[in-house]
């Protein structure tokens, strides 16, 4: 049975916005692939086990804080281990790391 989830609007860090303005090497995830979403704030990882109609079938694998990198074993009712169907429309890319200034980088302690 999979649990019915929610999923944020994944706004400007959608996968089908990113392909759809750069097509190349994207293909339809398969078996084994991690996936991520947004649920309630946090970075949901999902490790796929089948894929229907533009809907990946997998358990949730990471529950992650975006800013400190916290990860959780609950974030709501999405547990890790919860089988969850995340369509394409609601997948998300990883959040970029924050890079230090090059100014930061130059100044002595």
């Amino acid at each position: 049975m999979h649990k019915h989830v929610e999923w944020d609007d994944p706004g400007a860090d959608s996968v089908m916005r990113h392909f759809a303005r750069d097509p190349m090497g994207h293909s339809d995830p398969g078996p084994g692939d991690i996936l991520s979403a947004r649920y309630q704030g946090y970075v949901v990882r999902i490790r796929v086990e089948a894929y229907v109609n533009g809907t990946s079938i997998g358990e949730v694998v990471a529950l992650i804080a975006p800013v400190s990198g916290e990860r959780r074993k609950l974030c709501g009712k999405l547990a890790l281990g919860d089988m969850v169907r995340l369509p394409d429309a609601s997948r998300a890319l990883e959040p970029r790391a924050d890079e230090p200034d090059d100014d930061e980088e130059d100044e002595a302690p």
